[in-house]
């Protein structure tokens, strides 16, 4: 039975903008409001937009068309919108909403910027009428290659506001990677900076911003923001500044965009070739991430959402919609969380008040590591909720950062869905207990299900995620490769989106993800989730992260192999790596005991803190590891490849 950490107090629920939603339509209960959601998801999409206020240039005549089949669903027929103008226009129409505070930036420097909704939307149509002075049309493409800075905001919705179609780029790529993606969306202009900080270091972009011109026969112009002030190659035929490029203030109509129109195009790692792109409508992206951010979250008017990322990946542009959308206020931070000490996060949070924080499990067992006396120089008291995804929890960390950061009155939302859904699939909200490691459930409109390799439903053992209907906000195909989106998602069963994850839905009703569906270990015909038993590894005073994968064996098909990082403890490495194989042995029996624990320095991550198990397992076989240009520390696949070697000496 599932723990229950922490239940809401009726005088918070009632104040939550979803309970007020659900109060609107006649709903007192969650749980019947959840089945009418799935049950008339015209109605509840319909009510949304119109509760959120949305503006319309050109209103829709019905919600949504599944006449060609429900993996090419089509939403807001006829309706014209433009997510520019819906972040920013119709604030700056409200004298009382128009010098709200829009965007906060902590450069790792220390240098801070703000803006109002005013000062972000008098930036956005410089940038938009200075790109239209360049040329660029309705529907051309504009890569994004930017740190975390106020000008990759700024690029997203001037790109989104003429209706032409940006693709965020992670600030960490080299060239190759964004060549990759450039060279698949065909992109006119490449977006991007001299460099940034990182630990104190200057990152390099304008060089790695040339060699993608050079690979990319698409790319006309380079614009470049001077972040740092550096010395620069420059081709003055090719190279613009970004303040050269900067228009008029004078207000440049928002194009009209049909609500099927893509805005942005955003790239995924594949597990083998090339990255899929991900297409974002304007009627779709904007208004599940607002749902998301601003209903199941209750991110609103006076709050501030901080989620450590990078707008390369999908809660990027999640952040800066979501909070846009809502009248609220985002925070953008340049640099890594714990630099240039372990408290730079939580200084954050308590100087600008952040009420929304959201993080990563790995993110907080890098920031657990160095103890509880990081935190007590502050009081964290803003905060109002923790928002967590990327990757299954395991109890210490979560309790950790319950019990000690949140002092036990501060939620943690678990949230999982992803780039091609444009948000959460699972997730907890303000009005359900919170289990630790879990989910209360599917959110409102998501139609989710857990299947056996039969099809069959299954609770209380694991299976396939599944959605039987479709959502607002779910990815419009991949870019120019439509073959590939449906065979990906919806060629298992007929009408279902396989979502690739391993689920498990408890006795009491709360859902866990186990890990995605494709790293399952199959011993002895017994189904093991990764996460199981790297939830046990890192209970081991030692550990402080780990990764499981399935090896072949001849004997139970399959064998659990484990890649632990440790404490500095000065143990000897034989020792402890026989003794954590004993450790999970007795925890989980024998029949799933792993075959071997290996030790290591540290493992394939990005930086967002997902720890990527194909590519370790595909390094340790041997095997090409496909798309590994998320890699923030690629070294870490040839520490395995050769321990690997090793091994077979």
């Amino acid at each position: 039975m599932s723990q229950i950490a922490w239940v809401p107090q009726q005088e918070q629920v009632k104040k939550t903008k979803l309970y007020q939603f659900m109060k609107k339509h006649g709903f007192n209960d969650y749980s019947t409001f959840y089945q009418q959601s799935i049950r008339n998801i015209a109605w509840l999409w319909d009510e949304v937009v119109k509760d959120m206020g949305l503006v319309w240039i050109q209103p829709y005549r019905q919600v949504l068309d599944m006449a060609d089949g429900i993996a090419k669903t089509r939403w807001f027929i006829d309706g014209k919108i433009n997510v520019s103008a819906n972040c920013l226009d119709r604030w700056v129409e409200d004298p009382a909403a128009r010098h709200r505070l829009a965007l906060i930036w902590e450069g790792e420097d220390g240098e801070v910027k703000k803006y109002t909704y005013r000062d972000l939307w008098i930036e956005v149509n410089r940038l938009a009428r200075g790109l239209v002075q360049l040329g660029l049309k309705q529907g051309d493409r504009v890569a994004i290659y930017l740190p975390m800075i106020p000008e990759n905001v700024i690029a997203m919705l001037a790109v989104a506001r003429i209706g032409a179609i940006y693709t965020p780029c992670f600030s960490g790529f080299g060239a190759e990677a964004v060549t990759t993606r450039v060279n698949d969306c065909g992109a006119k202009l490449l977006i991007t900076a001299d460099g940034f900080y990182r630990r104190g270091k200057v990152i390099a972009m304008k060089e790695e911003a040339d060699r993608t011109a050079e690979l990319s026969p698409s790319i006309e112009k380079i614009i470049m923001v001077k972040r740092l002030g550096r010395e620069c190659p420059w081709n003055p035929d090719r190279d613009i500044e970004w303040d050269t490029l900067m228009g008029s203030s004078k207000a440049l109509s928002p194009c009209v965009t049909d609500a099927s129109d893509p805005f942005m195009i955003i790239y995924t790692s594949g597990t083998t070739g090339k990255p899929k792109g991900t297409v974002h409508v304007h009627g779709g992206f904007p208004i599940k991430a607002a749902f998301d951010a601003g209903y199941c979250m209750d991110v609103g008017i006076g709050d501030i959402l901080f989620w450590v990322t990078d707008m390369g990946w999908m809660m990027g542009p999640w952040m800066v919609i979501g909070a846009l959308m809502m009248g609220s206020a985002m925070l953008l931070y340049e640099g890594t969380p714990d630099y240039p000490q372990p408290d730079r996060l939580w200084k954050i949070v308590d100087r600008y008040g952040v009420t929304h924080l959201g993080i990563s499990p790995t993110l907080i067992r890098a920031l657990m590591k160095h103890g509880e006396a990081w935190l007590s120089s502050y009081e964290l008291d803003s905060l109002r909720a923790f928002g967590s995804t990327g990757e299954p929890w395991n109890p210490e960390p979560w309790y950790w950062l319950f019990e000690k950061v949140g002092k036990k009155k501060v939620p943690i939302l678990n949230y999982s869905g992803g780039t091609e859904i444009s948000g959460g699939i699972l997730g907890n909200n303000l009005l359900q207990p919170v289990v630790p490691c879990g989910f209360s459930g599917p959110i409102p409109g998501m139609d989710a299900d857990v299947l056996d390799e039969e099809g069959n439903p299954v609770r209380g053992e694991v299976g396939e995620l599944v959605l039987r209907q479709p959502w607002v906000g779910m990815t419009q195909g991949f870019w120019k490769d439509e073959t590939r989106y449906l065979q990906t998602y919806w060629d298992r069963w007929p009408n279902l989106w396989v979502h690739g994850d391993w689920v498990k839905v408890d006795e009491a009703g709360f859902w866990y993800i186990t890990g995605r569906s494709d790293d399952t270990i199959k011993i002895a015909g017994k189904r093991l989730g990764p996460a199981e038993m790297e939830s046990v590894l890192v209970d081991h005073p030692d550990v402080i992260e780990a990764c499981t994968i399935g090896v072949p064996d001849s004997e139970k098909g399959e064998v659990p192999v484990c890649f632990v990082v440790i404490k500095e403890t000065g143990k000897e490495k034989e020792p402890l790596s026989t003794e954590l194989v004993r450790f999970v042995s007795e925890r989980m029996g024998k029949a799933l005991k792993p075959k071997q624990v290996f030790i290591v320095g540290d493992l394939p991550k990005t930086r967002n803190g997902k720890i990527l198990r194909r590519v370790v397992k595909a390094a340790f076989l041997g095997k090409a590891p496909g798309d590994i240009s998320s890699l923030e520390n690629p070294q870490s696949v040839d520490m395995i490849k050769n321990l690997a070697k090793s091994c077979s000496k």
